[in-house]
């Protein structure tokens, strides 16, 4: 039996230092037992293991352990395989794919021509490689090719829980998945009652016109945002008539302005400026003194009413600082007709009905939805095999699609155009789950401005579908977008907000006091009624200021706000206002659906009626 000093030396005599080294030569001695190896066979594969992966530094590190016990499975898989030679072959639902395709085990390359019928039977909806050869483009890779995806070992495991939603998923239990190489045929599972769906169209329209704003469109959308936030200030009936920030008073002060930088890097104690509105008041900058204030939060382009003195007119010193518009009700149906796009008639109820939400089920997830290394969606694949074995009545999927970011996609190795590999990867796949689950489930697509098939602009129009859709199962948003399900509002914006105010935002708390980053990033977005409040917006987003207005505008509080980001995933419930006039909306990020070559997360939740009552689940893929 290998021991460790074995090992160490092995390791040493390669040239490799090993950190941590009492709990990595443990692990060691354990792979060789289970892998029947010995030190030198062991240090031989770390080696293989090291140059594939195009690690720098010559050290064995625990965090590298994991990816090193795959290399070891395949590597066993692979011998398997050669020992073929002796007539012994191992069968699974792969086999049996190949033999319905007409594809031989031994084919070692795809190249075929478009095709608008899919030459499977009957898919698998369980099996994790899904293969090119009908698509019309190559991807390198052969039948045989597993994946690091599909080596994974943990799948469907719960990350986060809120509520008593017991999902099947628990850690450790994937029976489902792994018995699937067994169970060839799926058996249909029943679907909860269809639930009602509207659309909230006050977005861009596909084909729209965009880029061709001026300047008198990006300054009349900046002092129409302060204009209304004073408008609101002034109505709620709390503070005092607005005054001009910028004319020297000896007396206290309630102005209202647009949080500005006096420079281009990011906001610091001395490089705070108040723009006033053009219309009501001057509209100068003033600086800002914000060190009286024992809490703040702010960041370029917030609009905040500040109660304070400018006895000189050249400074606002702050003794207190609103950064939330008073909350107002803003009915939908008080929308113009052309605002408002019903998908059914079903959903236009009678004035005297009741508009109680009732329970709706979803599944969220966020793209990418394919790893890095292949385009062959292996993420979908198995989200909608999941959906498959836990149907929800709405099954949320935003941007991106067809990743811009993606390596294949940016070195231009594709033989297929952008529209082609969304119409067979996303549309064909989202249409066969919706025949095989039935009319009960429907699907709501939400594009990014990281979507190569789609118009790079923000706000941005939703995807122009043309298939044939009669049950009206599939519909694609603006982003950002609104939409109700069975009278729940979700808001939805796929731009990586919260990040990009992570980087703005400067803040200060009371010492000792705990406070939710996270959910105060998000809050911003409610308190200021815009899905994107942030200004000057950073280079990299296309913003169109002619198109900014009303598609950015939150009108009214949704119950669930969905906010996709690069941070960490989260289910949090935020509360805006105070006293009686508190309205409550969950916030869910649901992470990444894939994470460079790994696995990623979705979100599993059942909302009934309010925030409080939910249920939900951060799954990962």
């Amino acid at each position: 039996m290998a021991t460790d000093e074995e090992i160490k030396t092995e390791f040493k005599r390669s040239g490799f230092t090993i950190v941590e080294e009492d709990e990595i030569l443990k692990r060691c001695v354990t792979l060789c037992i289970n892998y029947s190896l010995n030190p030198s066979d062991l240090v031989s594969s770390w080696e293989l293991y090291h140059l594939n992966r195009h690690f720098i530094d010559q050290a064995v590190k625990k965090d590298d352990m994991d990816g090193f016990v795959l290399h070891l499975q395949n590597e066993q898989k692979e011998s398997m395989i050669m020992g073929e030679e002796s007539g012994l072959h191992i069968y699974s639902n792969r086999d049996v794919d190949m033999i319905l395709d007409g594809v031989h085990e031994d084919t070692e390359e795809i190249v075929t021509t478009p095709t608008n019928k899919s030459q499977r039977l009957h898919p698998d909806p369980f099996d994790s490689i899904s293969r090119s050869r009908d698509y019309g483009y190559y991807t390198g890779k052969s039948v045989g090719h597993v994946t690091p995806f599909g080596r994974r070992i943990d799948k469907f495991v719960v990350k986060f829980n809120i509520g008593d939603l017991a999902a099947h998923a628990e850690n450790g239990n994937n029976n489902d998945v792994e018995n699937s190489e067994d169970d060839i045929i799926i058996k249909r599972v029943q679907t909860s009652q269809r639930c009602s769906l509207k659309v909230n169209g006050s977005g861009p329209e596909p084909g729209c016109r965009f880029m061709y704003d001026r300047t008198e469109d990006r300054f009349n959308t900046l002092e129409n945002r302060i204009v209304r936030h004073a408008d609101a200030f002034v109505a709620s009936g709390l503070y005092e008539e607005l005054v001009d920030p910028a004319v020297a008073s000896q007396r206290s002060i309630f102005a209202v302005g647009m949080i500005c930088c006096d420079g281009e890097g990011h906001l610091n104690d001395k490089s705070i400026l108040l723009q006033s509105s053009s219309e009501r008041t001057s509209g100068q900058r003033v600086p800002l003194d914000l060190n009286r204030l024992e809490q703040f939060s702010i960041f370029p382009g917030q609009i905040v009413g500040i109660e304070g003195q400018n006895p000189s007119g050249h400074y606002l010193t702050a003794s207190k600082l609103v950064d939330s518009v008073p909350l107002t009700v803003t009915a939908d149906a008080d929308q113009p007709p052309a605002k408002r796009q019903n998908l059914d008639q079903e959903v236009l109820a009678p004035a005297e009905e009741s508009h109680e939400k009732s329970e709706v089920s979803f599944i969220i997830a966020s793209g990418p939805f394919t790893t890095s290394d292949n385009l062959l969606f292996e993420p979908l694949n198995e989200l909608l095999a999941y959906a498959k074995r836990k149907p929800p009545q709405l099954l949320v999927l935003l941007g991106p699609f067809v990743d811009s970011e993606h390596p294949e996609i940016k070195k231009g190795t594709v033989d297929a155009t952008f529209d082609e590999i969304f119409q067979v990867e996303i549309l064909r796949k989202l249409q066969d789950y919706v025949e095989f689950m039935g009319s009960e489930v429907r699907v709501v697509l939400v594009p990014s401005i990281r979507d190569a098939n789609h118009d790079f602009i923000f706000p941005q129009p939703p995807f122009d579908i043309h298939i044939p859709d009669p049950e009206h199962q599939m519909t694609s948003l603006s982003n950002p977008g609104t939409f109700e399900a069975n009278q729940v509002k979700v808001g939805c914006c796929t731009v990586d907000v919260l990040k990009q105010l992570s980087g703005e935002e400067m803040s200060r708390n009371p010492s000792g006091v705990q406070i939710d980053r996270m959910s105060r990033l998000a809050s911003h977005l409610l308190r200021q009624r815009s899905f994107y409040p942030l200004y000057p917006p950073p280079e990299s987003l296309p913003y169109d200021s002619s198109l900014a207005p009303k598609a950015l505008e939150i009108s009214s509080i949704p119950d669930i706000l969905l906010l996709p980001s690069d941070m960490r995933y989260f289910v949090k419930v935020l509360s805006i206002g105070e006293g009686e006039d508190t309205a409550k909306c969950m916030c869910v990020n649901p992470g990444r659906l894939a994470k460079g070559e790994g696995a990623g997360t979705f979100v599993e939740l059942t909302y009934k009626g309010d925030p409080e009552s939910m249920q939900a689940s951060i799954i990962s893929i």
